[in-house]
């Protein structure tokens, strides 16, 4: 398999880097963050069982369509040791817009200085920044200190009570290729988790460590 044709697959999948044909450093990173994903050496190099999982994978996951994936331009990482990312919902009724702002306005209407969250998730797929990574999110009692806060709008059925696991197709693609890109860019990054996983709430209305997002790392 050649080098353009691994990075257009790991394209595909989510990852951030050019399908250029050069075997650079962001190919490597990426074949790495693919490697921990499926329980593979993380080598960076693309040998047999890689192609083959690579092969796998993009025949489970069609490459998304344009714009259901796009990263945003991420600053400068931070120093801050970063060790796991917690996803959660933000217990909205299906398909109801929320925005960054709105968060942020709860939020700061409870005492806090700013949204509690570092990304956001919209129902269209778009991924909004919130908090600054350098600051020590407001997401988890007791585990935000090495933590990221990834919320995805919505969790609530449309009867704004019942948890229910309510991410578009768009979200889904956008909250894996968020959580691939913020593994690469903190390395000491170890697991993916949620809410729920820390606190008796349903929050994010599904079981991170049974869906694809807690096989990851």
């Amino acid at each position: 398999m050649e080098t353009t044709a691994i990075q257009r697959a790991l394209i595909a999948l989510g990852y951030s880097l050019a399908a250029d044909g050069v075997s650079g450093p962001k190919t490597k990173t990426a074949i790495m963050a693919f490697q921990r994903g499926r329980g593979l050496a993380a080598d960076g190099v693309a040998g047999p069982k890689t192609i083959a999982a690579l092969q796998a994978a993009t025949v489970e996951k069609p490459a998304p369509l344009a714009g259901d994936a796009n990263l945003p331009a991420f600053p400068k990482p931070t120093s801050r040791r970063i060790e796991e990312i917690i996803v959660h919902c933000t217990a909205t009724p299906e398909g109801r817009p929320v925005s960054v702002d709105t968060i942020r306005g709860w939020h700061i209407g409870q005492g806090w200085k700013d949204i509690g969250y570092h990304w956001v998730v919209l129902l269209d797929g778009t991924i909004a920044p919130g908090r600054p990574e350098s600051q020590v999110g407001s997401h988890v009692a007791g585990h935000n200190t090495g933590t990221l806060g990834v919320v995805y709008v919505g969790g609530v059925a449309a009867d704004g009570k019942t948890p229910k696991d309510t991410r578009t197709p768009a979200q889904k693609t956008a909250l894996l290729a968020l959580c691939r890109a913020l593994i690469e860019r903190y390395p000491a990054i170890r697991k993916v988790s949620g809410h729920n996983q820390y606190a008796a709430k349903a929050c994010p209305s599904f079981d991170v460590r049974k869906d694809e997002l807690g096989r990851l790392i």
